[in-house]
């Protein structure tokens, strides 16, 4: 039998890897893709079988790619678990180096983000730069430049892949800093995929996410009269994020997290009554909770 081809964000080495490498069942065959947008795209054309993405960071908020790549860019891709991770960032170069010689840090904006008060601190001299793609792919510029000053941000498993030191460890501003991702599954895999990830806790909480749009949303009133179908129900929310629609200044898309399961009581309820507020709303996934590591 064919080993499950799960996708995750890649290169090697990202922390997307390492979430991977944490929650996956055994017997998968990793395959790195280059862009969150293709990480989800291939899952919904069958390139691959599975996928894992980051959805959202303690520090950062949540990661815009990934609601846009699901709310718009697929139709048939959904959530079917997730995991939450602490993230500990290192300063990264090519050969050992004094922080006084580093003159350029180079990361994905989000880890850049998380380690401010580094950047700002030890390294004050030092420029930034973003990275297209990844934490791995500026650890993967700085292992193939010349420059002896430049440095990366990203995790230690980068590190040991393109060769390279670690020059700092745990950089970010906060120790408490985490990331949750997602493992995805199409639509019509849903259930299957995820009773492989669920946990065997009969009695483990279950999340929904949901994305909805339109209807009366430029009237005062609209978001409140959509909440309160939770609200009174008494659903609970635990995130929820707004995103332009793309078709003109003040049309947004809600995401929304909330404790329990879509196919289940006052969850199914409420959901049902939300949609006579919409012009559409589609669930991203009803799936096991992941536990903190804090």
């Amino acid at each position: 039998m064919a080993a499950m081809r799960v996708g995750y964000f890649g290169p090697p080495g990202t922390f997307t890897e390492e979430a991977l490498r944490f929650s996956a069942p055994p017997g998968i065959e990793p395959i790195a893709l280059p862009t969150i947008l293709a990480t989800v795209v291939a899952v919904q054309d069958g390139s691959v079988d599975r996928a894992v993405v980051p959805i959202e960071n303690a520090l950062e908020g949540s990661v815009d790619a990934t609601l846009d790549a699901l709310a718009v860019d697929t139709q048939d891709v959904v959530i079917v678990g997730e995991v939450v991770r602490p993230i500990s960032h290192y300063l990264i170069a090519r050969a050992p180096a004094e922080l006084s010689e580093i003159s350029l840090v180079v990361s994905h904006p989000q880890a850049l983000g998380q380690c401010t008060r580094f950047l700002r601190g030890a390294l004050a001299g030092a420029r930034t730069m973003s990275a297209n793609g990844s934490t791995a792919e500026a650890v993967r510029m700085v292992a193939e430049s010349d420059d002896p000053g430049w440095a990366a941000i990203g995790t230690r498993l980068a590190a040991d892949l393109y060769g390279c030191v670690v020059l700092a460890e745990r950089i970010e501003d906060r120790s408490d800093n985490q990331t949750r991702f997602v493992w995805l599954a199409r639509a019509g895999d849903a259930r299957d995929a995820g009773a492989a990830l669920a946990p065997a806790d009969p009695a483990a909480r279950w999340k929904t996410s949901v994305v909805f749009w339109g209807g009366g949303d430029t009237t005062p009133g609209w978001l409140v009269d959509c909440l309160a179908e939770l609200a009174t129900r008494g659903v609970n929310l635990t995130r929820i994020e707004s995103r332009p629609r793309r078709i003109g200044l003040g049309h947004y898309m809600f995401f929304v997290d909330l404790d329990g399961d879509a196919r289940e009581g006052v969850v199914a309820e409420a959901l049902a009554a939300l949609t006579a507020h919409c012009e559409g709303l589609r669930t991203l996934g009803t799936y096991p909770a992941a536990v903190a590591p804090y």
